[in-house]
């Protein structure tokens, strides 16, 4: 079974509102400074495909980030943002072909995220990247969450940062909302961190749940995230486990409820969807409006929305509260033999059995 969303709904569902401040406590903020930490020594890039701009009500473009940076640093490592400027869910691998992109650094960050990385040697610079020869503006087109990696493996970060080595790790979100099921395919969460192991860089991309509402997301499920993926990182760091073979996918529940999520658990991408375009014809003529169809959470629908594995991502997430974690590769080439098998063994193995808990 499925159902359409109106297509106001669908319009919030894919921009939504703007962002509150949210105040970091003294001790986060300062903490790159003031301790070594387990990611000392660490140079991350981050980006995601819903900007840097953090400007909405509703959490959806890029306020995930923030929190991602703040707890990257605050375990030690030295960060450097490069990110859409505009939002750019849905695009995917997208690359732009031609033309002139800027990186512009942003002078004023969002309320309580201005010291987070205040003793870092790159102090969390954040770039936005525009289409633009020039300054970007207000109204400026957005680069894609891909070309953001590529630029900033290509040239950017050596450019900006004075970094003249790729960085150690790519970590693409916080996004708003998962990127479970057949939805991973259009993500650009999911095609920022396939950019980066492309080029050899190890990568994680992550996206958490929204309320229950799904357009609003909340500032308590990107913290608790944040927080776990910073002792994930450490985790795989300490094991020697971060590989540029695949990406890792990780999605964390709703959990400004109160309750809170349960363990990792390693799944793959399930093969149903939860959220798909649907496309309503304006009476006779040619043009359609597209809003969202949305399947049963809990994997119950019929044709698309069918979900045939018992490990999928999606039933462990939505259904069970669980965070889940997923090998992502760049080869969409069927049948192809798994490349480093005792790798993936080895992190599946980590994954459940010595993975931090939430």
């Amino acid at each position: 079974m499925r159902k359409y969303v109106a297509l106001a709904a669908a319009a919030t569902l894919l921009v939504s509102l703007g962002a509150t401040a949210y105040a970091t406590t003294a001790d986060s903020a300062s903490a790159a400074g003031s301790r070594p930490g387990p990611l000392a020594g660490m140079r991350i890039l981050i980006s995601n495909d819903d900007s840097m701009q953090a400007a909405k009500a509703s959490n959806s473009d890029g306020l995930g980030l923030y929190e991602l940076r703040r707890a990257m640093c605050a375990a030690g490592a030295d960060v450097v943002v490069m990110a859409p400027w505009q939002v750019q869910s849905g695009k995917g691998t997208a690359v732009t072909n031609g033309g002139v992109v800027t990186a512009q650094r942003r002078a004023a960050l969002p309320a309580g995220y201005e010291n987070d990385c205040a003793g870092a040697p790159a102090r969390g610079a954040v770039y936005g990247v525009c289409l633009s020869d020039g300054p970007c503006t207000k109204d400026s087109a957005s680069a894609t969450p891909a070309d953001t990696v590529k630029l900033a493996l290509r040239g950017g970060l050596k450019a900006k940062a004075g970094w003249t080595e790729a960085p150690d790790l790519v970590l693409t979100g916080i996004n708003s909302g998962p990127n479970i099921s057949a939805s991973v395919n259009d993500s650009g969460t999911v095609g920022a961190a396939v950019a980066a192991v492309d080029q050899e860089v190890p990568a994680l991309a992550f996206s958490s749940s929204g309320d229950e509402s799904n357009t609003f997301f909340p500032r308590a499920n990107y913290r608790a995230h944040a927080e776990f993926g910073a002792r994930l990182v450490a985790g795989l760091k300490q094991r020697g486990l971060l590989t540029s073979t695949f990406a890792l996918k990780v999605d964390y529940p709703d959990v400004s409820t109160g309750i809170p999520a349960k363990a990792p658990v390693w799944t793959r991408v399930g093969d149903g969807a939860i959220v798909y375009h649907a496309f309503e014809q304006r009476g006779s003529g040619d043009s359609f409006d597209i809003a969202l169809g949305l399947c049963p959470p809990d994997g119950s629908g019929e044709g698309e929305c069918a979900e045939g594995r018992k490990d999928a991502d999606s039933t462990w997430l939505l259904d069970k509260g669980h965070v889940t974690i997923a090998p992502i590769t760049w080869d969409r080439t069927y049948g192809t033999p798994v490349d480093a098998r005792r790798e993936l063994n080895r992190i599946e193995h980590f994954v459940k059995h010595e993975a931090p808990h939430p």
